[in-house]
């Protein structure tokens, strides 16, 4: 104990190190409470070792606090607005790009069952097709491929 408090300033870097690890590796960017607090206890650890703040404990939990609580409110906005934004994408797979024959005619917005790699598809398309048209699958997703004619 006694060597953390003669190193409290490069004990609160690492601290605060530790912290922003597992919140980047462990959680995820998830909660952002340990985020906060790290960056707080690192800005902390820096401004003993620059002396602004004398090395105390007592100095260290409050400066903490503080400038974790500081840190939280200006970037807390940005940080959730950053958490909640979701790149969609269409992940590709081996059926996109497969052909296969209609058996039955297919209305514009209506769907027909075509059983396809051993499971029965809805299928649609945004035109009107006829039995015997060769299609191609242009997007799958949960129980759906849509096609468009060859």
């Amino acid at each position: 104990m006694e060597y953390i408090l003669t190193h409290l300033p490069q004990t609160l870097v690492v601290l605060g190190l530790i912290f922003l690890v597992i919140e980047v590796l462990v959680l995820g960017f998830s909660t952002f409470v340990l985020l906060f607090v790290g960056v707080g206890t690192i800005i902390t650890g820096l401004l003993m070792a620059l002396g602004f703040l004398p090395e105390t404990l007592v100095n260290a939990l409050l400066a903490t606090a503080v400038i974790s609580s500081l840190v939280a409110l200006v970037s807390w906005k940005p940080m959730k607005r950053m958490q909640n934004s979701v790149e969609a994408h269409q992940v590709e797979n081996g059926m996109v790009g497969e052909t296969f024959t209609l058996e039955e005619d297919l209305h514009l917005g209506k769907t027909l069952s075509h059983r396809y790699s051993g499971i029965d598809w809805k299928v649609k398309s945004k035109q009107a097709l006829t039995a015997g048209t060769e299609v191609k699958i242009v997007n799958m997703q949960v129980g759906v491929l849509t096609v468009e004619a060859v």
